[in-house]
């Protein structure tokens, strides 16, 4: 069973305007509201592929149940934990004329211990676990310990976990050695301690990483794709060039689509193609929408490949 795990869900308000004008009255001429959150995120795209999955995390208030529900009408299978705040709402402002989107994230309601507490009984005690995706921010009154914590319990299990998180977040979460990991060229380069300039260093700080016991780092590195470094494993995947209409959740759908490709029984090559496709798939879908599937089909064979010894080249 696949399962992803979101501390801090929310609810996407995405508000399209004709063109933002400061000090004056905006017409917002569309209002649309999505399933948001990172492993949220994860699941949507997964159900979109064809591969169920479970979305585990917090939820609380009226936001928190219309969440839910759309979740349900997306066709995805969740298990929440109650909890007595109410589930964040972030706003998306799309201008329409520029084509850019400014977000607003909201820190997320305060989580209490007991809160908290049942949240790892249930990710301890999750059915058959196979594949355990760990994305997304934490919310105030929650230790980023908790990713070692029950990265630790998973991997007790037998189940392989990819966690997608930035600063302490993934800085202690990866002592307890996620298989997979999936920062953008940011978070690698505050996870190592330095900026990182040019793919060499970008190479070489995922090579570090890779060598501390993360089995495969999976780096993003935006318009040119994605970067790949595992076990005698240096892949390049590079995208074609679309129209980029957005590119909240490009992250979150390739980890599915990379995931996905894994489930598939692809191996890791294959499998980088596919979370490619599937991350610029969703660049060019308006709002928190993410992919469509044909999309992803057509835009897999369109990925360019590289190894080692053509990126030395290159």
């Amino acid at each position: 069973m696949i399962y992803t795990v979101t501390f801090n869900p929310a609810l996407d308000r995405t508000l399209s305007v004709e063109k933002i004008l400061p000090d004056q009255s905006n017409r917002v001429v569309q209002d649309k509201r999505y399933p948001g959150g990172k492993g949220i995120d994860v699941s949507r795209v997964l159900t979109t592929l064809g591969t169920a999955s479970r979305a585990i995390g917090f939820f609380g208030g009226f936001t928190g149940e219309e969440l839910e529900g759309l979740l349900l009408n997306e066709g995805v299978d969740c298990d929440l934990v109650k909890i007595s705040g109410e589930t964040r709402t972030n706003v998306i402002v799309n201008d329409l004329e520029s084509g850019k989107q400014t977000p607003f994230n909201v820190r997320g309601p305060e989580i209490r211990p007991y809160e908290l507490m049942q949240m790892v009984h249930k990710i301890e005690h999750l059915p058959l676990p196979e594949w355990v995706v760990i994305s997304g921010s934490l919310p105030p009154g929650v230790h980023p310990h908790i990713y070692r914590k029950i990265i630790e319990m998973l991997k007790s299990r037998g189940a392989a976990v990819i966690l997608d998180t930035d600063g302490d977040g993934l800085k202690i979460g990866i002592e307890g050695q996620p298989d997979i990991i999936k920062p953008n060229i940011h978070e690698l380069s505050r996870l190592v301690g330095r900026d990182l300039k040019g793919r060499e260093e970008v190479l070489q700080a995922a090579r570090d990483v890779h060598e501390k016991g993360i089995r495969c780092v999976l780096v993003s590195l935006g318009a040119e794709g994605m970067l790949m470094v595992g076990a005698n494993e240096l892949v390049l995947a590079s995208p074609p060039e679309v129209e980029v209409v957005n590119t909240i959740g490009a992250g979150d759908s390739a980890v599915a689509g990379f995931l996905q490709g894994l489930v598939d029984g692809r191996n890791h090559r294959e499998s980088l193609a596919l979370a490619v496709a599937a991350g610029t798939a969703t660049t060019m879908r308006p709002g928190t929408a993410l992919c469509r599937r044909e999309d992803v089909l057509k835009l897999v064979a369109e990925i360019t490949l590289r190894d080692k010894d053509e990126l030395r080249e290159g």
